[in-house]
């Protein structure tokens, strides 16, 4: 079964109404320090498209690059993050996230026979669909008039909607035996746990003095073995980890101008103003000061 952790690290998703559950966005990227989004995960599916840029999806440890003209279909409650690979301007990248119940309630037998076999398969955390590839032109086709009509939403949009995710699960059974699986061991399934428990006590705690023996502890796992859950998915310290969640918070803090660079380094769990700018110039290129005053 798929993996459900309800701490911070789950994505709150806030469906028009709980009647019509799918939501779309644009322009994520343009709000994310450096065009890369933090790990996170939530029970709906979620579809993107690379519009004009290069993409990088990570789903658990794998990546998928993403060119212009493809989508990705991410599996429920799989961990995830995207980044932006080329470009100079972020990418405008459209986001469907909606749940099955949008097809049919879940006891329904159309639930069951056609979308719990996607949802509940655990080898099947993503589908790459290439623009080059003739075979997926079909749900390239619906995932782009999907977009369109959520963007502008015109009198009986909500059934064209249905129609084409209705559509979209027809495909996806119907080719279900042909996408590659990636069928996670007993040693990846149990790091996917430990780190989500992990990231999950930093999201949570990021704003009080954590330690390395605080992250670890949130799993039950010694600190050497959080060090290697991290580098394995992430590339990076249980702690670097902590520190660049506390950078973005800060650097929405500044967009913002939430209040003084006092004020917003106690709030994201610095306790030193100084080491505060020096790390986030180290990432972001310029003093947190100038960044405020830039607006941006």
């Amino acid at each position: 079964m798929p993996i459900l952790l309800d701490h911070q690290l789950r994505e709150q998703i806030y469906h028009t109404t709980t009647s019509f559950p799918i939501t779309y966005y644009r322009d994520e990227l343009a709000a994310l320090p450096r065009w890369e989004g933090p790990f996170h995960w939530h029970p709906d599916f979620e579809i993107a498209t690379a519009v004009g840029e290069q993409l990088e999806y990570q789903v658990g440890q794998q990546r998928l690059t993403l060119e212009a003209g493809d989508s990705i279909l991410v599996n429920g409650n799989m961990l995830h993050r995207v980044r932006q690979l080329s470009g100079r301007t972020p990418d405008p990248v459209p986001i469907l996230v909606f749940s099955g119940t949008l097809v049919a309630p879940e006891p329904s037998t159309i639930y069951q026979t056609y979308i719990q076999p996607i949802a509940g398969c655990d080898a099947l955390p993503c589908i790459h669909f290439r623009h080059a590839d003739p075979a997926h032109r079909e749900v390239l086709d619906l995932i782009r008039e999907t977009c369109s009509r959520m963007q502008t939403p015109a009198p009986c949009y909500e059934l064209a909607v249905q129609r084409n995710i209705s559509r979209l699960f027809e495909y996806l059974y119907r080719h279900l035996d042909s996408f590659p699986r990636s069928q996670a061991t007993g040693v990846q399934l149990k790091s996917r746990i430990r780190l989500q428990q992990m990231l999950a006590y930093i999201y949570e705690h990021y704003t009080e003095p954590v330690t390395l023996a605080d992250i670890a502890g949130a799993a039950n796992i010694s600190r050497s073995e959080a060090g290697r859950c991290f580098q394995a998915y992430l590339g990076c310290s249980p702690v670097e980890a902590l520190i660049r969640y506390r950078l973005q918070i800060a650097r929405r803090m500044l967009g913002e101008k939430s209040g003084t660079l006092q004020q917003i380094s106690a709030a994201c769990g610095f306790n030193s103003v100084n080491y505060f700018s020096r790390k986030f110039r180290q990432v972001y290129g310029c003093a947190p000061g100038r960044y405020a005053g830039l607006g941006k």
